[in-house]
């Protein structure tokens, strides 16, 4: 199943992808960069900078920077991440910043439409120095 991130919404969309991801499907995501998160900009900037400030570089935890990463963050945190189970169905997931040539189909997922403020993962990613 190939999912297109544009305007969606970050919760919504790795709630719908983990629950594929358990019922055995393998789910590639195209264009994480347009991925949204609601709320206010400034205060969703805040707090990833503050998330890449907890802990040591050598000991974590260790939180992404990149758009793919903080994607396959929010849906590992949807999972059983700690069983075998949800390890090898965590393991079918394939994230793409844009999208690939080879891939022909795309599915929307379906969200409301978005009237409050919003920032896109690729511009937090390059808020904390991600690429």
């Amino acid at each position: 199943m190939n999912i297109d991130g544009t305007n969606a919404v970050l919760g919504r969309l790795a709630t719908i992808v983990a629950k594929k991801l358990m019922e055995g499907e393998a789910v590639s995501i195209i264009n994480a960069d347009k991925i949204i998160i609601t709320g206010n900009p400034s205060a969703t900037i805040k707090k990833y900078h503050k998330r890449r400030e907890i802990g040591s570089p050598h000991h974590g935890p260790f939180f992404p920077k990149t758009s793919e990463g903080i994607v396959r963050r929010a849906i590992r945190g949807m999972m059983p991440y700690k069983t075998k189970k949800g390890r090898a169905a965590f393991k079918k997931l394939r994230i793409y910043k844009a999208k690939p040539e080879n891939v022909v189909n795309l599915e929307k997922v379906a969200i409301s439409e978005i009237k409050s403020n919003y920032i896109t993962i690729g511009k937090i990613s390059r808020q904390i120095n991600g690429r």
